[in-house]
């Protein structure tokens, strides 16, 4: 591997029962490189960014992060502490505040004490500009509020990538724009990004590369003044006919 290759997938491929979800995937990020990934429901999306930090156990290829190929238990630990993922659902404890949220993992996983968890949880509440927050508990804040939580959790852990399986799409439209300015701001301090989205006006922003893919394979991948001026393929064309029309 290159020196400043961050993230490598070679012929990665992936079945549920009968369905090939993804199929011979080759995809490779570099150190602080953004990557947003486009595509049709059911395209394989999810599936690939899922595999990437081993919630999805691929079934043949090879991906490698940071230098760790993840191919056993072990490894898999190895890359999630590496890897921060923020999902469609804010996946927060219900019974924790806000602050206590961000400082469960530090506690467990990096061995923190409380004091040093709740600092770092400060500090990332505030880069999140949700600080004031920090005593309510998830059901007493918006949806948008609940979701820079999650990004801020994900940050306590000081991860080397970001993975975001589509932030915005459980939200009411109000509030993705105070999310989706959060990610520009990771993406400007050189955070290595990947992205599942919709959001075109961000891809278009951000990415320094815009991936699209359909049926479970990648079908293109260019730069986003490419892909939305004059995209390869009939897919990716059609894709953008119906979601730039909404």
């Amino acid at each position: 591997m290159t020196a400043n290759l961050q993230i490598n997938l070679d012929r990665v491929c992936k079945k549920f029962g009968s369905f090939q979800a993804l199929k011979n995937i080759d995809l490779s990020v570099g150190k602080g490189e953004k990557l947003v990934v486009c595509g049709p429901s059911g395209s394989g999306k999810s599936t690939m960014i899922r595999c990437i930090n081993g919630l999805e156990t691929h079934d043949s290829g090879r991906i490698t992060v940071d230098g760790i190929t993840l191919d056993s238990d072990r490894t898999i630990l190895a890359v999630r502490r590496k890897v921060g993922m923020v999902f469609q659902s804010f996946n927060l404890f219900p019974h924790l505040t806000v602050e206590k949220n961000l400082m469960l993992a530090q506690q467990l996983v990096r061995r923190k004490d409380k004091a040093a968890a709740r600092e770092t949880a400060m500090h990332y509440l505030e880069r999140v500009h949700i600080a004031d927050q920090a005593g309510k508990y998830p059901s007493q804040l918006s949806g948008g509020q609940q979701q820079r939580v999650a990004i801020a959790r994900a940050l306590c852990m000081n991860p080397e990538v970001m993975l975001f399986d589509e932030p915005t799409s459980a939200l009411d439209p109000e509030m993705i724009s105070e999310v989706l300015d959060v990610m520009i701001d990771l993406a400007r301090e050189g955070m290595t990004m990947v992205c599942v989205t919709h959001e075109m006006g961000f891809a278009r922003s951000v990415a320094d590369k815009i991936v699209f893919m359909d049926a479970g394979e990648i079908v293109e991948v260019a730069s986003p003044q490419t892909f939305f001026s004059n995209p390869e393929s009939a897919r990716a064309r059609k894709f953008l006919g119906q979601i730039l029309a909404h």
